[in-house]
């Protein structure tokens, strides 16, 4: 009999292994499709007009977007899959046991177990206040040493000219030292928090646990085991103290959930001002840190208070000011007009306004006055100041910024 069930035992673990490794591929499938669902949909957002350069030139409120579109979204779904495996169980748990021990104990036991969860977690939530701060931080340190460590490679050469290692070395570890003394504020947050953590969520759910499944067995007045022997009580005993002690571990599964119910809270933080910055550049609004504390000239000019006017063949700038994304007013009132098939050579000093012009022409620089008649973006062609080399053949890169697809619809090939 001993070798059946043992035979039996083994051919049960294979559809248990199925269904444990079934559920964390559910839990996997969920956060990868809401990251992935997140990620098109902040995208869309991110490549809609020129967000993307607004971002990091006319607003300053995000430093680094890339940090925030990567690593920051793939952790916020991670959390958000891990919570809802976090919380999911230890619920149902509760809900089972709470009912069985109803009928067994009474009401009073359960209903104990979760008046001591409602005032565990509301204690533990207010002591885990800082998490989401120190989460935010550690997010937004990570991006800017991740930034520092990528500029140097994007400058290797101009910094190789400059023999600026040694310059180069002392940011790097400036950041990184900014990153690791906060790290190690958190690690020791996050040890006391944890040591709190584990007597009110484990230990003393524990005690409390057992003293609610005392009460029945220990009060002489209780009228419960009545014509009960010895063996029926201590079974009973056993039975209600371990549907207790699972439903004391269940509690403190759900109050350990609010610690990462936290560590999400600050991923969301930074996801949701993501998601605002984007909505507000889409809609024209841009907030920046003004350098300048000189604003007579500009204190009137507004973003966007400009006219812009389609037309073919003609760009006419009337009383238009050039001014930076910082404040600073280079040209009071620009009036020039040119038609098409006219050459035209702008030159002048450094920071006259010769690149600030193309800027506001290809509408990358907000108007903050005045009217400006150009055509429309698709009609004109721009060459930026720094060469660009595209991912891809050099098809794509000749025919910058159409795909393949782009030049089969219009008839062309690479004849």
């Amino acid at each position: 009999k001993f070798y059946h069930h043992l035979f039996w035992f083994f051919i049960g673990m294979i559809p248990i292994a199925f269904v444990n490794n079934l559920l964390k591929f559910g839990l996997w499938s969920i956060g990868l499709n809401f990251r992935i669902r997140l990620t098109q949909h902040l995208y869309t957002k991110y490549l809609k007009g020129f967000t993307y350069y607004k971002i990091s030139n006319l607003d300053n409120r995000i430093s680094n977007a890339d940090q925030l579109l990567t690593q920051d979204v793939e952790k916020f779904s991670q959390s958000v899959a891990e919570l809802y495996s976090n919380i999911s169980k230890p619920l149902l748990d509760i809900l089972i046991y709470a009912r069985k021990l109803s009928g067994s104990i009474g009401a009073q036991g359960p209903a104990s177990m979760l008046g001591y969860l409602a005032f565990s977690g509301f204690f533990l939530t207010w002591l885990r206040r800082p998490t989401g701060r120190y989460t935010i931080l550690e997010q937004r340190l990570e991006g800017e040493f991740r930034f520092v460590n990528s500029r140097l490679i994007t400058n290797s050469e101009e910094i190789a000219f400059y023999q600026g290692n040694r310059k180069e070395r002392s940011v790097i570890n400036a950041s990184f030292e900014r990153l690791t003394k906060l790290l190690r504020k958190s690690m020791k947050f996050r040890f006391f928090m944890g040591i709190v953590d584990t007597m009110i969520a484990k230990y003393l759910a524990t005690v409390v646990g057992f003293y609610v499944v005392s009460r029945p067995f220990l009060d002489k007045n209780s009228t419960r085991h009545v014509g009960f022997s010895k063996d029926e009580i201590m079974q009973d005993y056993y039975k209600s103290g371990r549907m207790l002690m699972n439903l004391a571990t269940a509690v403190g599964r759900l109050v350990l959930a609010g610690r990462e119910l936290t560590r999400l809270a600050g991923f969301t933080v930074r996801v949701t001002e993501l998601m605002d910055v984007l909505d507000d550049l889409n809609n024209g609004k841009y907030v920046r840190t003004m350098v300048n504390k000189d604003t007579s000239n500009s204190s009137n000019l507004q973003p966007n208070s400009g006219t812009l006017i389609e037309i073919d063949h003609l760009i006419r700038f009337e009383n238009v000011p050039l001014v930076t994304p910082n404040g600073d007013v280079l040209v009071n009132s620009l009036n020039f007009e040119v038609k098409s098939g006219t050459n035209v050579l702008v030159c002048g000093p450094n920071g006259c306004g010769k690149s600030s012009l193309f800027r506001t022409l290809g509408e990358l620089w907000p108007l903050f006055g005045g009217t400006l008649h150009k055509p429309a973006k698709e009609k004109l062609f721009y060459v930026p100041q720094r060469p660009y080399m595209t991912l891809g053949t050099l098809r794509d890169q000749v025919a910058y910024p159409h795909t393949k697809e782009d030049l089969k619809r219009l008839g062309v090939s690479d004849d």
